[in-house]
């Protein structure tokens, strides 16, 4: 079914109830503790998937969840809410204000409605498929990129990077004019307002990546994995963000010398 006033409704309550819960652990204690993969987990990421869940649970029984700290619970509605409470918690428990809450609606496994919420600045991008992306309520839009000597690129950290992607990467970071890192969800958020032209990631899960889609293709941008299909349920959680969707080729070109 298509995306309902009532869906973007309650993506924006979800996303409220989030930062409702995170904003009393930033930059205090927060309860950090270690997964079982050594990345960090602190209250804060658990209280807002709790609320977000809740709130599902509650308006949208027949929905499924996928959450990075609780895991799926199961639908039969052929939808999913697909959460990601703090991505970027690396970044959350050292103060800085560059994680987001992600959010995301999938229908019969493909992202059509996603949310990037930056509860401390109060910043926040809705996509939908099929409508402008909206920041705080107004169109946001990328920037046209003539080159990739031209571009802008980031990635979170190049130590996410296996050897062969990581070969791939520094390929494309040498063709580019400059290369930021670090910046988790931001990095998507601020290309889809137009102040980078590029993406790449990879080892990412679905609560990392289906919110994105949404945003940046509807700011004008495209995403895909490093094969150049669309990204979806099952993709494997390497990813591009192109704000000029003409450079596309040129990444994937760069990309395409892993192992070489």
């Amino acid at each position: 079914m298509p995306v309902t006033s009532a869906d973007i409704e309650l993506a924006g309550r979800l996303a409220d109830a989030a930062g409702t819960a995170i904003r009393p652990y930033f930059r205090a204690e927060h309860g950090l503790e270690q997964k079982g993969d050594d990345s960090p987990v602190t209250a804060a990421d658990k209280a807002a998937e709790a609320a977000m869940r809740r709130l599902i649970v509650a308006e949208r029984p027949m929905d499924g969840i996928v959450g990075e700290e609780e895991g799926v619970r199961e639908g039969t509605s052929g939808r999913q809410w697909v959460l990601d409470p703090i991505d970027g918690t690396r970044a959350f428990i050292s103060g800085r204000p560059i994680f987001g809450t992600l959010i995301a609606l999938l229908e019969d496994g493909w992202p059509v409605l996603g949310v990037i919420d930056q509860p401390i600045l109060n910043e926040r991008w809705a996509g939908v498929t099929g409508r402008p992306t909206l920041f705080n309520g107004k169109p946001a839009s990328t920037r046209a990129c003539r080159s990739l000597d031209k571009a802008l690129l980031a990635t979170t950290s190049p130590a996410l990077f296996s050897d062969d992607q990581l070969h791939a990467f520094e390929h494309l970071d040498a063709k580019v004019m400059s290369t930021v890192l670090g910046g988790d969800c931001y990095n998507y958020a601020c290309l889809a307002s137009g102040h980078l032209d590029i993406v790449v990631e990879a080892g990412l899960k679905l609560y990392d990546f289906a919110a994105l889609v949404p945003v940046v293709e509807g700011a004008g941008g495209r995403m895909c994995d490093w094969n150049g299909d669309p990204l979806h349920g099952g993709s494997h959680g390497e990813v591009i963000a192109a704000g000029d969707s003409a450079r596309i080729d040129d990444i994937l070109e760069a990309l395409a010398c892993r192992g070489h």
